[in-house]
């Protein structure tokens, strides 16, 4: 499996693909920076008349329902039905939709009309779309939802993405991933991932660079494990939040294979494991 991840980042590097990403202004930046630094090209373009033009030239597309606006609605439903006819790679981030009926609703709606290969979200997130309701609090997953049992999570996954016909990434300490008739964790990561804002939005990107070759499964396990796995990196100098989150970049950029190799924690899942 592994082996697989690392062609697939070169293939990232050496294609370089177009990727639209319809995000928030919150983390824009964060979100195009961390393209260009697996290779990736980002073009962030919401106006509703460019909106389906640009989606046509892309090779993947992201919506992400952080600080949403009418017109970025307005903009992903286009784009989203755009992806669907051109048979384009989309993601879906479900940014805030465990405390907003509002983006709770749009997250149905666009699942429902634009059937995006992979739905992303913390747990609390995909909780709140698998049962239909939001749970309150703000953007990050809850405390209580945070200390689930793997096999919970797993199996939410695994549910949704059956009923939405989508792959399913759980970000979290360990992320999940389920892509039927596939099933994976992977556990790395660190603590300084919480203590900036941004880095869920950015997996989320990488998401949607990886899987614009094709392979679903194997483009979100790329996303958690290096985004992951350069935070590990990371972590070992930086002194502060500010720091991490520079040096994060860094690793995203210049992280050796070998040292990906070394320390991802990748695994396939089988009930029995539970």
């Amino acid at each position: 499996m592994i082996k697989g991840l690392l062609a697939l980042r070169a293939a990232a590097k050496e294609t370089s693909p177009l990727i639209h990403c319809l995000t928030n202004h919150i983390t824009i930046n964060d979100c195009a920076n961390a393209l260009l630094a697996v290779g990736a090209r980002p073009i962030m373009a919401e106006h509703p008349r460019e909106t389906e033009e640009i989606t046509r030239a892309a090779q993947a597309l992201l919506v992400n329902l952080g600080n949403i606006t009418d017109e970025r609605m307005r903009s992903m439903l286009l784009s989203g039905r755009q992806a669907k006819e051109g048979g384009l790679p989309c993601v879906i981030d479900l940014a805030g939709v465990a405390a907003s009926t509002l983006r709770l609703d749009f997250a149905r709606k666009f699942i429902a009309e634009c059937s995006p290969r992979l739905i992303k979200g913390n747990i609390s997130e995909i909780l709140s779309l698998h049962r239909g309701q939001t749970r309150g609090g703000g953007v990050d997953a809850a405390a209580g939802d945070k200390s689930l049992p793997p096999a919970i999570l797993a199996d939410t996954a695994r549910q949704l993405s059956a009923r939405c016909g989508a792959a399913v990434l759980i970000s979290g300490a360990a992320d999940i991933i389920a892509c039927p008739p596939v099933l994976a964790v992977v556990e790395n990561g660190d603590p300084l991932l919480a203590a900036v804002t941004g880095t869920g939005c950015v997996q989320g990107v990488l998401a949607a660079a990886f899987i614009s070759r094709g392979d679903v499964f194997a483009g979100a396990a790329l996303a958690a494990a290096l985004l992951s796995v350069c935070a590990e990196e990371a972590a070992l100098t930086a002194k502060s939040p500010g720091t991490f989150k520079a040096l994060l970049l860094d690793r995203l950029y210049d992280l050796p294979d070998r040292a990906f190799a070394a320390k991802v924690k990748i695994r396939r899942l089988e009930d029995e494991n539970f």
